[in-house]
């Protein structure tokens, strides 16, 4: 089960796909994997851009972005739950993860300027002026992913 983001790994805890003794490997490796990134983009690019920075649309209610937030998560992990429990979607897996992280990563993210990736904003936050809204990525995706682990969990006893 590859995937990155701490927010999926706490999802696979609940659901029993990863063991407890594994949590602290994963989110290392998570973190350091976000934090690394971080420091090559801003090598290698610069910061003029805040490339992989996430910072929320402020135009719009903390309740609203939150609910957005936590929307993306829940899609996500639905789809990456239908992916592994179908055992690839009978061959449609590639277009199940494609429109998710086009619905995802381009309509959420440019509207609203949502994340559901927990562990790139936290190596994005070297910024200093972004580690206010830690608190918005560090909840709502667990929130989300939380809730489709809790409902795949039930199903499956």
């Amino acid at each position: 089960m590859a995937h990155f983001n701490p927010a999926v790994t706490i999802g696979y805890l609940i659901t029993g796909h990863l063991r407890k003794n594994l949590l602290a490997c994963y989110f290392g490796d998570e973190i350091i994997g976000a934090l690394l990134t971080s420091v090559i983009v801003k090598y290698a690019i610069g910061t003029e851009v805040n490339l992989g920075a996430n910072a929320p649309n402020y135009n719009f209610s903390l309740p609203f972005i939150f609910g957005v937030e936590v929307s993306a998560s829940v899609l996500l992990m639905a789809v990456i739950y239908a992916v592994v429990l179908t055992k690839g979607l009978r061959g449609f897996s590639g277009i199940a993860i494609g429109r998710n992280s086009w619905i995802g990563y381009v309509l959420l993210r440019i509207r609203f300027r949502c994340s559901n990736e927990s562990s790139l904003f936290f190596g994005s936050s070297f910024d200093i002026r972004l580690l206010w809204d830690l608190w918005l990525y560090w909840t709502a995706t667990f929130v989300g992913t939380s809730l489709v682990a809790l409902v795949v969990r039930k199903k499956e006893n």
